[in-house]
């Protein structure tokens, strides 16, 4: 089933757009915005300003982050390359990465889009996609056979690859990979050596790697990696986050990307500067999510749509002064997963707004019980470290001295996640991300939830 287009004319592009406006900005008024003077002269002067100051509001800035206070900067940031972690600094330095005219890069004004439909439509076709798992050798003997280990963190979610590296993968072991990730919901290597060259390369064979037209990235020749530094995040966007507020930022329950017509597949998150202590990411499984649920509730939900929402802000062209409003798009709740063919839940607390064709209570009751459902139900959950080694009081960390990677990849369509971050841990906290986009995602009736089909008991 293919999203539903929740905004007009998203074919609309930049440049088509500004001539529009510009356009606009020319005609006469067509209806009486000075109720006190009605005079003809007055008339077409108000249109005028009016159409002028849309046009500065879609010019001067881009709308940003939603949870952000402040404006970030654009371009290099040459304040806070001088302020990038060691190890994040000896990574780039050893595969070729310059970093001298600033970090991170932000596109510049004029390439980030202004209005929500220039944002909507920058991906709003459906692209031939391969779902690399559904091939693959069910007991991924290449993969497993390459490691030196395989340790299941959980029973159902989480497995950490031992002694294997991501850069060295032929295309047999990617896609045994990517079955196991559909399977695990994530899976963790540590001791990576990692340029960021092959993460995107990885990224770009697993499926269509998403470009965000705001986010900060590595440089501009690295389109599709973006930076995860929240200590800049909370910096330059003025989250908020402290040890009295510390769910802000990605330290709330969310799933990345829900808003894109085809939603987020493999994630791929590098850390390459690691505290020595804290910044630990939880990762819930809404395969569990959804075998939690009672039959009767899964029948009612089997079938509906939500809409899902940005986590960045844009324009409405329609009414640009009543304030930025984010992309949406309509998906479905219930989804079945392409490579394991299980049922699963897609939905979560940051991005998931509203359930279609039914009323503001009724939605919002069932929204937060689905919530709750994955974010408080620990069996369905992993909790990872990024450390390589945790340290002890006669065993120091040099960790924050010499890159030692630790990569994790998870499947966005059946994982919520959440970091959790202090005031301590934010603070040399820093990594680069890819993320693949995967299907548009459709709900499958004769499908199995992951316990039925694996012949396990809900009791």
């Amino acid at each position: 089933m293919a999203p539903t287009s929740i905004v007009k004319n998203p074919e609309e592009t930049q440049t088509q757009a500004e001539a529009q406006a510009q356009a606009k900005a020319k005609a006469p008024l067509k209806g009486n915005i000075n109720k006190k003077d009605t005079t003809a002269t007055n008339f077409t002067l108000q249109e005028d300003e009016v159409n002028e100051l849309i046009q500065k509001l879609a010019s001067i800035k881009p709308i940003g982050w939603a949870q952000a206070k402040t404006v970030a900067s654009t371009g290099y940031d040459t304040e806070w390359v001088n302020k990038l972690p060691a190890t994040a600094k000896e990574r780039y330095t050893k595969h070729g990465v310059d970093i001298s005219k600033g970090y991170p890069y932000i596109p510049t004004i004029d390439k980030i889009p202004k209005f929500v439909d220039e944002a909507f439509a920058i991906r709003n076709e459906e692209y031939p996609f391969i779902e690399r798992g559904k091939n693959a050798d069910p007991e991924k003997k290449a993969l497993f056979g390459a490691a030196k280990d395989v340790i299941n963190l959980t029973p159902y979610v989480g497995t950490e690859i031992v002694g294997l590296q991501l850069a060295d993968l032929d295309d047999k072991q990617k896609d045994e990979l990517a079955l196991l990730i559909a399977e695990r919901v994530v899976v963790f290597f540590k001791d990576q050596d990692l340029s960021p060259k092959k993460q995107l390369e990885l990224g770009k064979y697993w499926g269509q790697v998403e470009v965000h037209p705001q986010v900060p990235r590595v440089g501009p020749d690295y389109d599709g990696i973006t930076v995860i530094w929240q200590d800049y995040q909370n910096q330059r966007n003025g989250i908020g986050l402290s040890f009295q507020n510390s769910k802000k930022g990605n330290s709330t329950w969310h799933s990345d990307l829900v808003h894109e017509f085809q939603t987020a597949g493999i994630t791929h998150l590098h850390i390459d500067s690691i505290p020595d202590v804290g910044g630990d990411t939880i990762w819930s499984s809404t395969y569990g999510a959804y075998d939690k649920l009672s039959p009767a509730f899964k029948e009612f939900l089997d079938g509906k749509t939500a809409i899902y929402k940005s986590a960045h802000l844009y324009l409405n062209r329609e009414n640009p002064l009543k304030g930025p409003k984010h992309v949406e798009r309509e998906h479905p709740i219930v989804r079945t997963h392409p490579a394991t063919g299980w049922k699963y839940l897609f939905v979560n607390r940051a991005m998931t707004d509203r359930i279609v064709g039914l009323l503001p209570e009724e939605s919002d009751a069932i929204l937060n019980y689905l919530f709750s459902v994955i974010e408080n139900n620990r069996d369905i959950q992993v909790t990872f470290k990024w450390q390589q080694k945790l340290p002890g009081l006669k065993s120091p960390s040099d960790a924050h001295k010499t890159y030692r990677g630790t990569s994790a990849l998870w499947d966005n369509r059946i994982a919520n996640h959440n970091v959790i971050h202090t005031n301590e841990s934010i603070k040399g906290r820093h990594g680069t991300r890819v993320t693949s986009l995967a299907d548009t995602g459709y709900f499958d009736p004769e499908s199995k939830s992951q316990r039925e089909a694996l012949g396990l008991s809900l009791n």
